[in-house]
């Protein structure tokens, strides 16, 4: 299961220990769909959370791996602002042509 998730531990001043996504997170993915869509230049009609790891910044940065096809993932970085700014999102990176074995990392 480590190799699937990645990280094993957290890192000072990285990311935490990788979870499976929730529902919570693939409501976020579900909101940040169409944008991912237009940095990758297509549609995807698999759009499925796996795992998650955050970090802590001002708000928190949520690095998520995404089922985009039976074999394809790739891994999106969403950042979700403090509850004071009303805990908005805003995709800040994708990276593509990921694997199911490809451990989720800063990026």
């Amino acid at each position: 299961m480590a190799q699937v998730f990645g990280l094993p531990g957290q890192v000072c001043g990285g990311t935490g220990h990788v979870k499976r996504a929730h529902a919570e997170v693939q409501k976020m993915c579900d909101e940040v769909k169409q944008q991912v869509e237009e940095k990758a230049g297509k549609k995807f009609a698999e759009f499925k959370a796996i795992a998650f790891s955050t970090q802590s910044v001002s708000g928190t940065n949520y690095f998520i791996k995404v089922q985009v096809g039976e074999k394809d993932y790739i891994h999106l970085c969403v950042f979700r602002s403090l509850p004071s700014d009303g805990y908005k999102l805003s995709l800040k990176k994708i990276e593509t042509s990921k694997t199911s074995t490809d451990p989720i990392e800063y990026f």
